[in-house]
């Protein structure tokens, strides 16, 4: 028999703390279904903490999913674990994660705590956390450049505490895999109860090891990977859970372990993820890019047509490639819709949700033949954050370029109710619409990034656009689809606007590293 792999992934949490990624509390439930169906073990699905919004939203996560376990993150503090405690409340099955840095610069210079006080308070945490669950995880902040003989001090004191999982982060990616591995297997040997506790692994991906990394861990006894989504993460991104799932099933002969994941629900997740942060995924992307199963080289071709396994390891259709090709059209009806968005797992809250949404799908498929399970995705994502942070609306756009004249545009907004138009000249059509746009709105943010991606195929194909915005320390991606890219950059940079004003109620999660 085969160890179980179990699979936690932190996209709710880690993943929110890229620069830009803050979803909204509808999007994280969205995302949490789309885990469950992948049939992820844990969902960590933020840090009550850290704001009343990410309280919210960890609560609503709890509520909806029914198959895996919901896990808070909590700092080693009684208030952060009595709100981790209150979130998870309505969970079928929860856990709590907690965590304290431990490496000497950490406790030195951060915490100013000495090794004792640091042990004290991992062991008042986790039994703070016993009281609310008997599922608690501990995480030495910092493992990687933390002091073996106080990682096994402090771990088997937690053990003793009722720590049931052992996560040991490579916070700030500066492991080598040999040497990671070999961390692993010596705490396994060396913790005296460590059998008591299943051993997690959390990478980040600085040096482009994260996946190495994790799997290194694998190799030596751990049975936990933390990971997400795309590899989305602060800084360079955490381990890559499609990577290492596909790894770890691909080679079996290697690893004596395998996930329970459906793997046939990793690209619709994948695209999930990438169009509600607006974090697109580089076509090279194993796995999930767009090239990942393609081939070019008339040799490649040749070898495949002749035998798959020539030059492909993996099926496209085991990861999901070929699941989500329902075509609808303008001829479609409701039902048709709604089913097919039941199977996307984004089913309406209500008839006028239904409603709206279908007049949406309507008027694309009127400037779009045919209409992608992508293209339902980019909708839906428009339609859910407009509900939940909309403030700025674009109610028309004109724009006029022409060979040797100067590109000006004119834009109408709706804003605090009150309609307003403004226009401006630019270097281009794109450039002068978000002018126009900004002459009205007066951010005075930093356009830091600019990009535009086809989400189907085709001349017809809607453009997904994302914009990111700077202002006074805040990073928000805003994105926008449309058949015309002009208005899909119109639509792109209100919603980026949109959430820098909603940011400005809700505290961003950016608080922690694990």
């Amino acid at each position: 028999m085969k160890d179980k792999l179990i699979i936690f992934d932190t996209t709710l949490r880690d993943g929110e703390q890229s620069p830009g990624a803050s979803m909204t509390r509808d999007e994280k439930v969205r995302i949490a279904r789309a885990l469950e169906r992948l049939k992820v073990d844990v969902i960590e699905a933020g840090f009550p903490a850290a704001s009343q919004g990410d309280f919210e939203s960890v609560q609503a996560v709890a509520g909806v999913v029914k198959d895996s376990t919901v896990c808070g993150l909590a700092r080693a503090l009684d208030k952060d674990i009595d709100r981790a405690g209150e979130a998870l409340r309505g969970a079928n099955s929860a856990r709590i994660h907690t965590f304290i840095a431990t490496s000497p610069i950490h406790m030195q210079m951060k915490l100013q705590m000495s090794p004792e006080q640091v042990i004290e308070h991992a062991v008042r945490a986790v039994k703070r956390a016993r009281q609310y669950t008997d599922n608690v995880e501990f995480s030495p902040e910092d493992a990687g450049r933390s002091e073996e003989d106080f990682l096994c001090r402090i771990l088997e004191a937690v053990i003793d505490a009722g720590a049931t999982t052992l996560n040991i982060p490579d916070t700030v990616g500066y492991s080598m895999p040999q040497q990671f591995g070999a961390t692993i297997a010596n705490l396994r040997q060396r913790i005296p109860n460590a059998d008591k506790a299943i051993f997690s692994v959390h990478c980040h991906n600085d040096l482009g090891l994260a996946v190495a990394n994790s799997l290194a861990a694998v190799m030596n006894g751990a049975r936990q990977v933390e990971c997400t989504i795309n590899g989305l993460g602060e800084r360079a991104g955490n381990a890559s859970l499609e990577e290492v799932v596909m790894a770890v099933r691909t080679r079996q002969d290697f690893f004596g372990c395998d996930s329970r994941l459906d793997t046939r629900e990793i690209v619709t997740c994948s695209k999930l993820v990438s169009s509600i942060t607006g974090f697109p995924v580089q076509p090279n992307k194993a796995i999930v890019g767009a090239n990942a199963f393609a081939h070019e080289s008339g040799i490649h071709q040749d070898g495949v047509l002749k035998s798959r396994e020539t030059y492909e390891i993996m099926r496209a259709e085991d990861v999901g490639w070929s699941t989500n090709r329902m075509v609808l059209g303008k001829h479609s009806g409701r039902n048709a819709f709604k089913t097919r968005m039941i199977e996307l797992g984004m089913p309406f809250s209500s008839e006028t949700a239904l409603n709206e949404a279908f007049f949406r799908f309507k008027q694309l498929a009127d400037k779009k033949h045919d209409i992608f399970d992508e293209d339902l995705q980019a909708l839906i994502s428009e339609q859910s954050e407009a509900a939940e942070v909309e403030q700025i609306k674009l109610l028309s756009l004109k724009v006029c370029s022409e060979t040797g004249e100067v590109p000006n545009a004119s834009v109408t907004i709706r804003s605090g109710g009150q309609e307003l138009t403004g226009s401006a000249q630019g270097g281009g059509a794109v450039d002068a619409s978000l002018k126009a746009l900004e002459s009205l709105l007066h951010t005075q943010a930093t356009l830091a990034l600019y990009s535009v991606n086809n989400i189907t195929t085709g001349t017809d194909a809607q453009g997904e656009v994302t914009v990111r915005l700077e202002k006074a320390g805040r990073i928000v991606n805003g994105s926008g689809a449309d058949t015309d890219i002009v208005i899909a950059s119109a639509k792109a940079y209100i919603n980026a606007v949109n959430k820098l004003n909603y940011l400005e109620l809700r505290q961003h999660p950016q608080m922690v590293e694990v």
